[in-house]
């Protein structure tokens, strides 16, 4: 995969861009739907596309975690955040670490980031082999085509004494992707303005898709519309 900016060079700003995200909230639900569905007898959990950690950080008071991310500069982050974790590079959609577990998660539309069906199918063939029989597998996945609102422009900030970041973007659809046109302002004391713009591409989330990969690979799945972000949904699946 091609890499991407946030997740790289502005990987350290990475918290503060996201910084109203409700991790907490978004956590509990999980707990939840994994305890509502879980058969399995362990408490070991792998978040694939970890990010910085954050989700495992909250996590861990309840699971034995482990974190998957491409990205190193994240990983660096997640390592330095979270103690007592292994964080492992590794592409979600070929990754083999020798080890099955009873959660496993891919949270933030990570998934999005994968640009063909035989890479998607290859990630939930990858969750698959990776689950315990009776695992539970959580997936967030990007909005779909029927959801995308348009080419709206939008804008976040962050403002501290230290640090201020804006995060400007607009969208547009083409075919099955999602083009995405990011502008980053940084303004850091001692370090002047830095000015940011990259371009993503995420695939357009296919419901009917995502069951059928998940049923072929022995993972008996459900699509939740109301998810952990408005607009996006969760699939929630059981390794049989």
């Amino acid at each position: 995969m091609v890499k991407n900016l946030l997740y790289n060079s502005l990987a350290k700003y990475y918290d503060k861009i996201y910084h109203w995200k409700d991790y907490k909230k978004e956590t509990k639900k999980i707990i939840e739907l994994i305890n509502k569905h879980k058969k399995s007898k362990g408490k070991e959990l792998l978040d694939v596309a970890c990010g910085t950690g954050t989700h495992i950080s909250l996590l861990k008071k309840k699971f034995n975690c482990t974190g998957v991310d491409l990205n190193e500069d994240m990983l660096r982050v997640a390592r330095k955040k979270v103690r007592g974790v292994v964080f492992r590079k590794a592409d979600m959609a070929s990754f083999s670490l020798n080890k099955k577990f009873d959660v496993i998660t891919c949270l933030f539309s990570a998934i999005g980031h994968l640009k063909t069906d035989r890479q998607i199918e290859r990630a939930i063939e990858s969750f698959s082999r990776h689950l315990k029989q009776g695992g539970v597998l959580v997936i967030e996945p990007w909005i779909t085509k029927e959801t995308y609102s348009g080419d709206l422009p939008f804008m976040r900030t962050y403002d501290s004494d230290n640090l201020k970041i804006a995060r400007l973007n607009v969208s547009k659809k083409k075919g099955d992707m999602f083009i995405l046109e990011v502008h980053y302002l940084v303004a850091e004391r001692g370090k002047g303005v830095s000015y940011f713009r990259e371009t993503s591409r995420l695939k357009f989330s296919e419901t009917g898709k995502m069951l059928k990969y998940m049923k072929k690979y022995g993972i008996k799945a459900k699509f939740l519309k109301n998810g952990l972000m408005k607009g996006r949904g969760l699939f929630v699946g059981v390794k049989l």
